[in-house]
């Protein structure tokens, strides 16, 4: 369970996170979504000890992120392109993975993604880095799912995806939580994709929580969609 108190971020006058409280159970799939400077990657940030709140904590199964580092092997996250080691090739880095995670079918879990991967990232002998921003994506989401943490925290995930890779990453996140369980949260401007995959949508607008276990209907009139 993620457990949110009080917690509060603001960069000078700008208030970029104010949650007084705000729990997940495990087991959902949480949808982030809000306009631009709503505060969704800064609630990430906090969550991952990536920043440091004004105020308040966070908790990860009973865990302070900021007191101790015991959540990490239980939190998979891609939050953008600095995530990822991008003077290696994809199989370079998976296989690095491998080593640092005690995973030793790699390949075979890599299997999984195949679909997903569409033949475009693997055997290109080519670095992460000279990868379109697409496939770069899907190399994060891969890494963030591939120990098969309880947590997964993805930051935009839709970016960058054509429409193809779009609907298949709805299918490899829902496979994903009914094989294993675990928590997903994601942030998103896509609203039909993320209303398409979550169980439960949280607004954010400024910081601050406005809406939360929105359906269709009232988020397609709260963001004027027609």
């Amino acid at each position: 369970m993620i457990s949110i108190e009080n917690l509060k971020k603001k960069f000078g006058e700008t208030v970029a996170c104010d949650i007084p409280s705000l729990t997940i159970p495990n087991g959902q799939i949480v949808g982030l979504v809000g306009n631009n400077g709503a505060g969704k990657t800064t609630l990430f940030r906090l969550m991952l000890d990536l920043l440091k709140a004004d105020e308040g904590s966070v908790e990860l199964d009973g865990i302070n992120p900021v007191a101790s580092e015991e959540w990490k092997s239980a939190t998979g996250a891609y939050l953008d392109e600095g995530f990822l080691i991008d003077y290696l090739t994809p199989e370079e880095y998976f296989q690095f993975l491998g080593r640092i995670t005690g995973i030793s079918d790699m390949d075979e879990r890599l299997q999984r993604y195949e679909r997903f991967t569409a033949g475009e990232i693997f055997g290109q002998k080519k670095l992460i880095r000279n990868l379109s921003a697409g496939n770069k994506q899907k190399v994060g989401i891969i890494a963030a799912l591939i120990a098969e943490p309880q947590l997964v925290i993805l930051d935009e995930p839709f970016n960058f995806l054509d429409p193809s890779g779009q609907n298949i990453l709805k299918h490899v996140l829902s496979d994903y939580q009914q094989r294993t369980g675990a928590t997903i949260i994601i942030s998103s401007h896509n609203l039909q994709h993320t209303i398409d995959i979550s169980t439960r949508i949280i607004v954010l607008e400024r910081g601050v929580v406005v809406m939360d276990g929105a359906d269709r209907d009232e988020l397609e009139n709260y963001f004027n969609v027609e």
